[in-house]
């Protein structure tokens, strides 16, 4: 395996504006489980550090209600509610989001279009979803339903995953950032991203790129596509980076989950970037994807851009 590391200097790329991709209207979705907990106080410290409004969104399901009678539904859906508004009095309790503007929402309906309406009303930037360790069989690891929100989620999904060691902030610090691409149609959009939070907070950040099967090409040609990665990886790094944050390009061959997750441990990345191509059938059916191994399995926050 072929392990490199440059560091990068700057091209003509334009630089983003440091607070033209931050995050102003927050939007964390929990069911109330410790896993979202967690995302909760990771929304609270985003918010410190932007100023950002967080809106607190659970979507009560209608699953298996038109089964029942109409007059038990409209119980069993009112009961439902008292719950979920004892369970908002609990978070407020805890003090987590003293000091921040936000608002709790209750809404009823399946999870991703309801999720996807509340982003339009709220004009959200930024959604913060945890996922859950409920099980030896990886699928347990994630599930359908968060996998389907930064599939098709149309602005940043952060994901808290099931074994993310980090404890939050008080007030976000990513010091060591890790922006992953494939060069695809979006990596502008997605590189963006990553240069304007390694920006703010100073951060070291590292770009890489994995090539995939290897032993696929010989070994000239393995040097020669190595020089091209490298190019191509420079050429996303806006003009006058270096003065805000340390930026080096890596290439490494192999499978791109494992290798993205081993650089992230090398690195002691707090933050890991990455694209995730959109879906329109249930993302969840396709439980082998790269993106998704890296959600699952990453010891920090994933910030994927819908590509």
């Amino acid at each position: 395996m072929i392990n490199a590391t440059a560091t990068a200097p700057a091209t003509t790329a334009q630089a983003p504006s440091m607070k033209s991709l931050f995050f102003k209207n927050i939007l964390v979705a929990t069911d109330f489980s410790p896993a979202s907990d967690q995302a909760i106080e990771y929304a609270a410290s985003l918010a410190r550090r932007y100023g950002s409004a967080i809106y607190v969104t659970h979507v009560i399901t209608l699953d298996g209600y038109p089964l029942v009678s109409p007059e038990y539904a409209a119980m069993s859906l009112q009961k439902k509610h008292v719950e979920v508004q004892t369970q908002f009095r609990q978070i407020l309790k805890s003090g987590e989001l003293t000091g921040i503007p936000f608002k709790t929402v209750a809404k009823e309906g399946n999870l991703w279009p309801t999720i996807e309406e509340s982003i339009k009303i709220f004009d959200i930037d930024l959604v913060i979803v945890a996922t859950h360790g409920a099980g030896t069989v990886e699928k347990m690891l994630i599930g359908s339903s968060t996998e389907e929100i930064f599939r098709k989620a149309q602005v940043p999904v952060l994901t808290i995953g099931p074994v993310t060691k980090k404890e939050p902030w008080y007030e976000m610090e990513f010091k060591n950032i890790l922006f992953a691409t494939d060069f695809g149609k979006s990596a502008e959009r997605e590189a963006a991203y990553a240069f304007s939070l390694a920006q703010e907070h100073r951060s070291r950040l590292t770009l890489l790129h994995v090539f995939p099967n290897p032993e696929a090409v010989g070994r000239e040609e393995l040097i020669e596509m190595e020089h091209d990665f490298y190019a191509q990886l420079r050429e996303l790094v806006p003009v006058a980076t270096e003065m805000h944050c340390k930026v080096e390009v890596r290439v490494v061959f192999g499978e791109p989950s494992a290798q993205i997750l081993r650089i992230a441990e090398e690195t002691k990345a707090e933050l890991i970037v990455m694209g995730a191509k959109a879906r329109k059938s249930l993302a969840g059916n396709v439980p082998h994807t790269k993106a998704y191994r890296v959600v699952c399995r990453a010891q920090c926050p994933v910030l994927t851009i819908r590509s």
